[in-house]
């Protein structure tokens, strides 16, 4: 097939890109900046230039493609209130007008990227996507509001005959990922994480391999209409932290940042825009962390898909560990 991809020199969508070309897939890539985007070049693969927020551009990069993956979007927490517009269109604006010319080009199939994080704060349970959270719970972040935003565009269109299937990836982890979350996985392996913060919050953990092949697997198989939960296995950030400590050899830290003593510090960080090593809104990022589970099922996309996450044990292993390639590997 010709695929185009959105946000494919991402993490996630770099995995897509090279699980699709593995195939003998036709990709186009839509960058933002090609030349950040070296990593991608290979037979098969086409670069386009695109900030996605000019349709002219979008028309002419989803032209001829027999399905279109949209991959971009900003993912950070505890932004600073100024930055909220930027996300915004990011998250919604883009997928907005990604999804509109992918159906204007005729594509006839399109697979959006969204997130577990959609579901909420699941208060320990393990739905699966037909799960819905409380509107009086409110919002946990500005990211969360905004790809839950999006993904109601993007239910909006498959209720008007656009062919979308929704993947919802858990917490990614991998080669080449940057995250708060995949570097202290990658510090307790090494043995060099001196104290942990959030240990009670609860994630989904997925290799980033893995989600690719669900998100392919959406692309060839995923029924138009459908919401596919594509999380791994289900652990606390704490527990996370002792199983990568355990797979590289190492004790994991026992010190741990009281939660009350960083909402003591929540109102000077926040007022001034951020302490050091603090992110400028820590309240936002206590509210998302503190004992909030991201969990839920991925038994569908196990029945319909073929997908089969790798246990945590495995892809700490096969990311960090002394034998791994790349970037990340403990070396």
């Amino acid at each position: 097939m010709r695929v185009a991809v959105t946000g494919g020199a991402g993490f996630i969508g770099r995995a897509i890109v090279e699980r699709l070309t593995t195939r003998g897939d036709e990709v186009v890539a839509l960058v933002r900046d090609p030349d950040r985007a070296a990593h991608l070049v290979g037979p098969g693969v086409t670069l386009v230039r695109s900030s996605l927020d000019d349709p002219a551009v979008l028309a002419d990069g989803l032209r001829d493609a027999d399905a279109v993956i949209h991959a971009a979007g900003s993912y950070r927490i505890g932004i600073k209130a100024s930055e909220r517009p930027a996300m915004l269109d990011a998250n919604v604006g883009a997928t907005e007008r990604v999804l509109d010319a992918a159906a204007a080009a005729g594509a006839a199939r399109i697979v959006y990227i969204s997130t577990l994080n959609v579901l909420g704060n699941t208060h320990g349970q393990i739905p699966d996507e037909s799960f819905r959270r409380a509107p009086s719970e409110g919002f946990l972040s500005y990211y969360d509001e905004t790809k839950l935003r999006a993904h109601e565009a993007a239910e909006a269109r498959i209720g008007s005959g656009t062919p979308i299937v929704i993947a919802m990836p858990g917490q990614t982890y991998g080669p080449h990922d940057h995250s708060l979350a995949s570097r202290q996985l990658q510090l307790a392996h090494d043995g060099r994480l001196r104290y942990l913060a959030f240990a009670d919050v609860g994630l989904a953990w997925v290799h980033v391999a893995d989600l690719a092949d669900g998100i392919v697997a959406a692309l060839d198989r995923g029924r138009i209409g459908e919401g596919y939960g594509l999380g791994g296995d289900i652990h606390r950030m704490g527990e996370a932290v002792e199983i990568a400590a355990r797979v590289g050899g190492h004790r994991p830290p026992a010190a741990r940042v009281p939660t009350g003593l960083l909402r003591a510090l929540a109102p000077l960080n926040d007022a001034v825009g951020g302490l050091p090593g603090l992110p400028p809104n820590l309240g936002e990022t206590i509210e998302s962390s503190d004992g909030v589970t991201y969990w839920a099922s991925h038994a569908k996309a196990t029945a319909e898909l073929g997908f089969v996450p790798r246990p945590i044990e495995q892809g700490v292993a096969d990311t960090w560990g002394r034998s791994s390639a790349g970037p990340g590997a403990a070396g």
